[in-house]
C-alpha cells in the first residue's frame, strides 16, 4: 500500500547518492505507506526516507532533487513526473495537517479578544468552553491525549502490547467500528473497565479479555465507549473539569497546565461510565453485527439491570458470525503476557 490510495504500487527510476562526494547510483524509488524505499537494481534497500521529513531542493526544476531532511547529505533525483507528482501531494498533505503553533496561537489570541468584545454572547464558562472546544485542532487533542495517557500509565501500570495481541486486538476493532481511527490500548489496572481520552484513544482493563471466554464482551464494551465518544466529545468533559482559567489558557497558548491533566487522569481511573439508552446501543449492536447479550451479563452477572439488552438482542446466537478466529482470540487473551 501506498500514502496515496490511489495506487497500491508505485515505483520509479531514481540516481541516488549518499553524500556530496559519493558517485551516483541508479536506484528504484518505492513510495510506501510512511516512507520512501530507495533500493539498488537487485532490490536491495539501500535506505529508507520518512515522507514527512522528505524537502525538494528545487521546487520548479526537472528532474527534481530531494533530500530526506533539512540536515541530511543523501540527494535523490527523480525525472518520473507520476513519482514527482505523488510525492509532492504527499508532502502537501503533510504539510496541511502539520501542526503550525504560532499561527494557531496568533489567531486563537485574536479570536479571543473578539470574545471578550461580545460580552452578550460568549461571557458565560459554558459559551467560551463550547467555543474552545470547537475550534481545538486534532493535533492539540493528540498531545493532551497522549499526555493524558502517560499520567494514567503512571499509576495504573504498563500497557499490554504483545504483538501478536495487539494485531488481533486492532482486527477486532476494525471489525467492530469499521474505519474509525480509535486507538486501543489495553492496560494492565487503573480502568474500571473501560474509558475513552481525546484524540480517539480507548482504554480497556485487561479483564475485560481475560476473565471472558468470547471476544463479543471486549467488542460491546469498544462500541459503547464509542458511543459514548460520539454523545459527549472528550475535550468538552476534559475542559469542564479543567474550568474557565484552563480553558481560556487553552484557547490562548494551546496548551494545558500539568496539574489538570493530573487531576483529570486521576479522575478517570474512579469515575463512573456516562450511562447509555438501551435503545440507541441496541440499535448501535445490531449496526455491528454484534452480540448485546455477552456485553449485558459482563455488566451485570444477574442480567437484572440489563434485561433488555438481552431479551432485545439484535443477533441471535445461531446467526452470529464469529469476531475472530480462535487463533487470534487466543493471541488476544495473551497481549499482556507476551
Amino acid at each position: 500500500m501506498t500514502a496515496l490510495k490511489k495506487y497500491q504500487r508505485l515505483e520509479a527510476a531514481g540516481l541516488w547518492r549518499a553524500d556530496p562526494e559519493a558517485q551516483r547510483r541508479d536506484v528504484i524509488v518505492s513510495l510506501g505507506d510512511a516512507t520512501l524505499t530507495i533500493s539498488d537494481a537487485h532490490d536491495s534497500a539501500l535506505t529508507h526516507w520518512s515522507l514527512p521529513a522528505i524537502i525538494r531542493m528545487n521546487p520548479t526544476e526537472r528532474p527534481a532533487m530531494f533530500s530526506p531532511g533539512d540536515d541530511a547529505t543523501e540527494e535523490l533525483e527523480i525525472d518520473d513526473d507520476t513519482m514527482i507528482r505523488a510525492i509532492e501531494k504527499v508532502r502537501k498533505v503533510i504539510e496541511r495537517r502539520r501542526p503550525h503553533p504560532g499561527r494557531l496561537r496568533h489567531w486563537i489570541t485574536a479570536g479571543f479578544f473578539c470574545l471578550l468584545l461580545a460580552l452578550g454572547v460568549f461571557w458565560m464558562p459554558n459559551a467560551l468552553r463550547n467555543y474552545t472546544v470547537s475550534v481545538v485542532p486534532d493535533p492539540t487533542r493528540d498531545a493532551i491525549g497522549q499526555r493524558i495517557l502517560n499520567r494514567i500509565g503512571r499509576v495504573a501500570g504498563q500497557q499490554c502490547d504483545g504483538r501478536n495481541g495487539q494485531g488481533a486486538l486492532d482486527r477486532l476493532k476494525n471489525r467492530v467500528l469499521n474505519a474509525s481511527p480509535t486507538r486501543v490500548i489495553v492496560l494492565s489496572g487503573g480502568v474500571q473497565t473501560a474509558t475513552h481520552l481525546p484524540g480517539h484513544i480507548t482504554l480497556l482493563n485487561r479483564a475485560l479479555i481475560e476473565d471472558f471466554e468470547e471476544p463479543d464482551v471486549v467488542a460491546g464494551f469498544l462500541l459503547a465507549e464509542d458511543m459514548r465518544r460520539q454523545n459527549t466529545d472528550p475535550m468538552k468533559a476534559l475542559l469542564e473539569h479543567a474550568g474557565f482559567k484552563a480553558t481560556a489558557q487553552l484557547l490562548t497558548t494551546g496548551d494545558l497546565p500539568d496539574s489538570v491533566i493530573d487531576s483529570y487522569a486521576e479522575g478517570l481511573l474512579t469515575a463512573p461510565p456516562a450511562p447509555l439508552s438501551h435503545a440507541a446501543l441496541l440499535a448501535r449492536f445490531e449496526k455491528a453485527g454484534v452480540r448485546s447479550t455477552p456485553y449485558a451479563y459482563a455488566l451485570d452477572l444477574t442480567g437484572e439491570t440489563t434485561l433488555e439488552l438481552i431479551e432485545a438482542d439484535p443477533v441471535q446466537l445461531a446467526d452470529a458470525t464469529p469476531l475472530l478466529t480462535d487463533a487470534n482470540w487466543v493471541r488476544l487473551q495473551g497481549i499482556c503476557g507476551e
